[in-house]
This record gives C-alpha cells, sequence and structure tokens, in this order.
C-alpha cells in the first residue's frame, strides 16, 4: 500500500507538488496578496467581492483564487471557458444555489481564460454575481478593458499580476531543490539561461527543472545548450491579434519616437522573434517616416519604400536586416510632428469654411461665360514675378489667412522654417505695396 501511494505522489508533477499552501508562500505578487495589499486586506477583512486576475500565463492565477476560497471558508468551483459552455454555467449557477441554500455555504467560482466567453456569455454572469449566488473571480491574459463586459467589469475590481522576475524564479529553483532533496545539476549559465527562457511563467520553469533532473545521468552538470537541447525553442508570449501585439508596436513606436535605437531595435527583434508579419512592422513603420519624422528628415519616408522593397525582393531571413536598417534610420532621425499638426488643422479650417469657392482669379477660364464672370481676372504668374513669387492671396474670399504649418528649427525642416519665414515675409511686403497703390 505504502508503495503504491508513493509512486502515486512521485507522478505528480513537480509543479503541483510546489502549488503553495497559503498566500505568503506565493511569488512575485506581494502587492496584491501580501497582507497590506488591496487583495490581503479583502481577505483580513472577510467580506470577499468579485474580481478579476489579469497576469501573464504562469503568475499565480489559479493558486491565488484556490487560496482565497480556503482561506474564506468558500466551496471552489473552477471551469474554464476554453473548455466550458452555457450548459455548464447553468450548472454551475444551480449548484451554488442549491449549496447556498441547503448548506449556508458560498461558492468562489473561478473562471479561467474568461476573456474567451463571449460578449452574450459574459452577460450571463451577472445576475449570478449581483445576487451573491458567486463570488466570480476571472483570470485572463488579455487586457479586460478590450475583452471584457462593461458591465461585467463594473462589478468587479480588477488586480494586476506581475510576471514573475529572475529573483522569483531563483526562489522556485530552492523549493524545487527542497523538494527533490538534490541540487540542480546545472552551472550558472544555464541556470540563468532557463530564467530568461521561463518568460515570466513559473509553471514553465518548474516544468523546466523537472525536464533536467529525469534526463540527467549520475554526476552530469547541464551547460546552456543542453538546456536548449531540451527546451529546443519556446515562442514569446505573445498573441499577434491580441493585447501583446499591441504592447509591442506601441513600444516600438514609443522607442523610435524617443531616440532610442537601442530599445528600438529590441522590441522589432521580439515582434519577429514573436512571429509577427514584418510587412505590418514595414507598413507602421513608413506610417512613422511620414507622421514623427516628416520634413525634419524628408529622406526617412525614401529610406521606409526603399527598405520595404527590399524586404519584398528578398524575404524573410535576408530582408530582415533591411527592416533592421530602416529601425535604426528612424530612431536616429530628427523628428517633427508640424505637418501632421498643419494636416488636422487644415481639415478643421475646411469643415468649417464649408464649400466657399477659390478666388475667381486663380481659375481657369476656358469658356467666354467665365471670362465675363472675371474667372482669371488679375491671376499673376508666379514665375514671371520679381522673386518668382506673387504674394497673392489663394484663400476663398471671406476668409482670413490662417497659419496653418509652423516647421521646427530641427533637422532639414530648420531650412523648410527659413523658406515659410521668407514667403510670409515676402508676402506681407508685397500685400502692402499693393494696398498703397491702391489707396493712391
Amino acid at each position: 500500500m505504502e508503495d503504491t501511494l508513493f509512486s502515486s505522489q512521485v507522478k505528480r508533477p513537480l509543479a503541483d507538488r510546489l502549488r503553495p499552501h497559503n498566500l505568503s508562500e506565493v511569488v512575485g505578487q506581494d502587492h496584491i496578496v501580501g497582507d497590506n495589499a488591496p487583495l490581503g486586506r479583502m481577505i483580513k477583512s472577510g467580506k470577499i467581492t468579485s474580481f478579476i486576475l489579469w497576469g501573464p500565463p504562469g503568475c499565480g492565477k489559479t493558486t491565488i483564487a484556490r487560496l482565497i476560497a480556503e482561506h474564506t471558508n468558500l466551496y471552489f468551483e473552477q471551469i474554464s471557458a476554453v473548455f466550458s459552455g452555457v450548459a455548464d454555467l447553468k450548472r454551475v449557477f444551480q449548484y451554488a444555489q442549491e449549496r447556498r441554500a441547503n448548506q449556508g455555504k458560498g461558492t468562489l467560482l473561478f473562471v479561467d481564460e474568461i476573456h474567451r466567453f463571449n460578449k452574450s456569455q459574459q452577460d450571463g454572469f451577472l445576475p449570478y454575481v449581483e445576487d451573491g449566488t458567486v463570488i466570480l473571480v476571472g483570470a485572463t491574459t488579455e487586457n479586460p478593458s478590450f475583452e471584457l463586459n462593461a458591465a461585467l467589469l463594473s462589478r468587479c475590481q480588477v488586480f494586476v499580476l506581475n510576471r514573475l522576475t529572475s529573483d522569483d524564479f531563483e526562489v522556485l529553483l530552492q523549493r524545487a531543490e527542497k523538494e527533490v532533496g538534490k541540487k540542480l545539476p546545472v552551472d550558472e549559465e544555464a541556470r540563468q539561461f532557463m530564467k530568461d527562457t521561463a518568460d515570466g511563467d513559473g509553471r514553465y520553469i518548474l516544468n523546466l527543472a523537472e525536464s533536467v533532473w529525469n534526463y540527467a545521468q549520475n554526476g552530469e552538470i547541464f551547460n546552456k545548450e543542453s538546456i536548449m537541447q531540451i527546451i529546443r525553442s519556446r515562442a514569446p508570449i505573445y498573441d499577434k491579434g491580441r493585447d501583446g501585439h499591441y504592447n509591442l508596436i506601441s513600444a516600438v513606436h514609443k522607442s523610435l519616437r524617443g531616440s532610442d535605437v537601442d530599445a528600438a531595435l529590441y522590441w522589432v527583434a521580439r515582434m519577429l522573434e514573436a512571429g509577427e508579419d514584418p510587412k505590418y512592422l514595414l507598413r507602421r513603420m513608413t506610417r512613422f517616416a511620414v507622421e514623427d519624422v516628416s520634413l525634419a528628415d524628408p529622406n526617412a519616408v525614401v529610406q521606409a519604400i526603399a527598405c520595404w522593397d527590399t524586404y519584398e525582393r528578398l524575404g524573410s531571413p535576408e530582408g530582415d536586416l533591411a527592416l533592421m536598417q530602416l529601425t535604426a534610420y528612424l530612431a536616429t532621425a530628427p523628428k517633427s510632428v508640424a505637418v501632421y499638426k498643419a494636416m488636422y488643422a487644415a481639415r478643421d479650417l475646411a469643415r468649417k469654411t464649408g464649400s466657399l469657392m477659390p478666388p475667381k482669379n486663380i481659375l481657369n477660364a476656358p469658356t467666354k461665360l467665365m471670362k465675363q464672370l472675371g474667372y482669371s481676372d488679375g491671376y499673376e504668374y508666379d514665375p514671371d514675378c520679381e522673386d518668382g513669387f506673387s504674394g497673392a492671396n489663394y484663400f476663398p474670399d471671406g476668409v482670413r489667412r490662417t497659419k496653418l504649418y509652423f516647421p521646427v528649427d530641427r533637422g532639414f525642416e530648420r531650412e523648410v522654417k527659413k523658406r515659410v519665414d521668407y514667403f510670409d515675409r515676402l508676402r506681407a511686403e508685397k500685400q502692402a505695396r499693393k494696398k498703397a497703390e491702391k489707396e493712391k
């Protein structure tokens, strides 16, 4: 009998055997479950309300929910949105109602990957959350603001869990070594590599450690290459259609805008390693070239199109170098959003002024009637004028001349600013001269 029990214990995965037995053993989430943290205080008060745990895989969401149920004498019911449907939910709610009526015992319903339920399914939780049939604890790796109904969110607090750090992983590995009764057979470089590869996931590093113990021969010490052979590859936690995608492209943009070339290269590499389509990055960078760099360096958009064209011709992996070249170019280019601001100012003015006609003097007059109406009358051909500039007004009659474009004193736009200032000054002089002539 003892042998049977022992072998059953051995077969349990290491990550399962090391599940914390109380909240103080949860690693890396003191800001949530510590004695003076929001969730910690809620547990102390004994008044548990529904909440959402938002964090990356393997950071302890399920463990925290289970421990809260144990600490508060609630029945722990767990379902996964991946495998459950409406019928399963109805059953859970029915059992919770019966448990409450017959035993006076509340139910903590833990819904893993709650973001996988569609909006109408999420609505189904509302009456049971409101009347206290269940305390809902939802776990999600996605931004609740985008993935959960506003009505459901308004009834739940949201707690953000941290991805585990290298120090947190060290705590877990030491606990694993104590559980197994021997040191992990790896050198220091391999140990750090395991932490880096885990990518914030505590469950993963414990499973990896268990694999190392299983593979290691007597006295064998694994190096980094040995670990790589075990894991082969681990794709970064990233979903091209969800929150991770938008977080990373935001990091790319902010790094480029902040002229941090090293960070920009890092974030672009992160997206490529995660399987992002390089054409998506090239498209966003081309937009960046005309929006954030613009006339501060007119060659930026030329570089963007050239690198895009190069990638189209070469494909991956050779064409990836063109993407990195463009990243470095845009990050180190001077920046200006003067044209971007001018575009919105011009469109705002266009909306306000409606359908006003251009001045008649700048309209062509291909017919006799149009000439009689004054079309092209008094038009000055700028190249024939002194200075190659007439100083005429090209805004509609009745619209005051409005300054829309304010070039910055950076990069090539410094030269553009000189030109704009020159034409503004020359226009004012010519208009003043014409006014004086009319007054004579």
